[in-house]
């Protein structure tokens, strides 16, 4: 039996029984085109709350990795990120990052739908909110780094040139349909241009590189490697976070949220395609985070054995070694098998160990580790998929171009070379927006605060008061209870002793 073929018999339809059939199938097309687009929707508002919900996981992961003095001023600039992300985001930010964006033609910005003016349906906003959450994402990576001794004021300007101006540029570059070098216009750089899936290269490495200037501009916290009197310290002073439970709870939340983080960036779930990859993104992604976590710890625990003799297993390796994972994984998590996600987890969780080394060589400060996550993660993450991307794994993702990774098809390198470039575009970007930009904020005294402000930490300096009420009872007030408690008498029954009755026997 042929199969049946509605355009044809809609076409040859005579009488009005097969006209009302074909007016049914018209009706019913319509339904499930409404229906996949509200499931589309819906989907991207569950992923987008869950990848806004990660800056309560940065928040608790700052938190607890600094001291105690400057806990308020960390999570003032959380909760600010998120505002000050949504505003510049819905007024310019969206706009440069998405604009006027046509697969025809290549540009370096976008140019309209400022304040969301040309938004009209529902797919319209929800990207927006979408897009929005991962730009939060991009600021909040800084704040962390230059915890402890970074202005008020400076936190303002550069969160808004940040996601305002400097993000939304390498958005429009590699996820808009219109930049130079993305996998989404009609003719991409090298026939496949950059895949970075989730955000790699976008996101982290923009955070990233953003934070490595802020930190290298802004300098040390006194007593890290340095005394009060300016005086080199035989060996760096490490500062013991004020709450590891904040820091342990921070990173599980961190890695819940990428589950709306990297499978989300499907964009769409109604079909059997983008739930294939959403799938398969959920499946890397945990397995590149568990398999860093342990590579970073155990690597560490043999480098500390083979130093000093002892075993010891920390779990700051652990924490930061999962997160390095998740960040490594994200351009690739749709591209890439779950045996190759193992493989880029181990690498991740050395990556993670090796920048953080670098930092302290180069006398790098950053309260959080952030840079070593979002920047020497980010850079492994692009090109880990000029390696692993599979065939049919990135046919599913962004079409056939022919291009893929270099394990599978060793004398191409186009998708590599993709990456490369895509890599230097943010480094170079970012290195040569935000350094003057911050060098301007330090000339103008508006960068660090000072040596006493900073001692006696930004909560007590900046905010109204520290973060944790840790008064007790005065000394005269223990010394009444304690006499007190001596000037009472308790009388207890002698065990000889019978209990009142109430009465006679019978």
């Amino acid at each position: 039996m042929s199969e049946f073929d509605k355009g044809v018999f809609c076409e040859a339809a005579g009488d009005d029984t097969a006209v009302a059939i074909c007016a049914s199938f018209d009706y019913t097309d319509a339904a499930v085109a409404g229906v996949s687009s509200g499931l589309d929707v819906f989907y991207l508002l569950f992923a987008g709350a869950m990848v806004f919900f990660m800056q309560s996981g940065f928040a608790m992961l700052c938190a607890g990795s600094i001291r105690q003095k400057n806990v308020k001023n960390i999570m003032l600039k959380n909760i600010l990120d998120a505002c000050g992300g949504a505003l510049g985001f819905w007024s310019i930010g969206y706009a440069f990052a998405y604009g006027g964006a046509d697969s025809g033609k290549k540009g370096f910005i976008g140019s309209s739908n400022f304040f969301l003016s040309d938004a009209s349906s529902g797919g319209d906003y929800i990207g927006w909110f979408f897009q929005f959450a991962f730009a939060a994402t991009a600021a909040t990576i800084v704040a962390g780094t230059v915890a402890e001794r970074c202005k008020f004021e400076a936190y303002l300007c550069y969160s808004i040139m940040l996601t305002g101006f400097v993000y939304p540029v390498v958005v429009y570059s590699i996820w808009s349909s219109s930049g130079f070098i993305t996998a989404f216009n009609d003719d991409p750089a090298f026939g496949c241009g950059m895949h970075d899936f989730a955000g790699s290269g976008v996101v982290h490495m923009t955070g990233g590189m953003t934070a490595l200037v802020a930190a290298k501009v802004l300098g040390p916290r006194i007593g890290r490697f340095y005394d009060a009197d300016g005086n080199k310290l035989p060996e760096p002073h490490t500062f013991p976070p004020h709450s590891v439970a904040l820091q342990v709870l921070g990173t599980f939340i961190l890695w819940v949220g990428w589950y709306g983080f990297n499978p989300g960036s499907t964009l769409a779930i109604a079909s059997a395609a983008s739930g294939n990859v959403a799938a398969l993104c959920a499946v890397t992604t945990t397995i590149a985070a568990a398999t860093s976590a342990v590579t970073a710890m155990f690597t560490d625990m043999l480098m500390t054995r083979k130093k000093t003799g002892e075993t010891m297993y920390d779990i700051t390796m652990a924490m930061n070694g999962a997160l390095g994972g998740l960040v490594s994984i994200t351009a690739g998590c749709s591209v890439v098998t779950p045996w190759a996600a193992f493989i880029i987890g181990i690498i991740g969780g050395w990556t993670y160990i090796f920048w953080s080394a670098l930092l302290v060589k180069l006398e790098i400060d950053d309260a959080v580790d952030a840079i070593p996550v979002h920047f020497g993660c980010g850079i492994w993450g692009c090109i880990a998929v000029g390696l692993f991307a599979k065939e049919s794994l990135v046919s599913e993702a962004y079409g056939d171009h022919g291009h893929y990774g270099l394990f599978y098809n060793p004398g191409d390198w186009n998708l590599f070379a993709a990456q490369i470039c895509g890599v230097l575009w943010v480094i170079g970007w970012v290195g040569a927006v935000m350094t003057p930009f911050f060098m301007l904020l330090n000339t103008l005294g508006l960068f660090r605060v000072d040596t006493v402000e900073e001692e006696v930490g930004l909560d007590i300096s900046h905010h109204k008061g520290a973060a944790y009420d840790l008064s007790g009872p005065t000394e005269d007030q223990v010394e009444k209870y304690e006499i007190s408690t001596s000037q009472r008498k308790l009388v207890v029954p002698k065990d000889d002793e019978a209990p009142a009755t109430g009465g006679d026997d019978a």
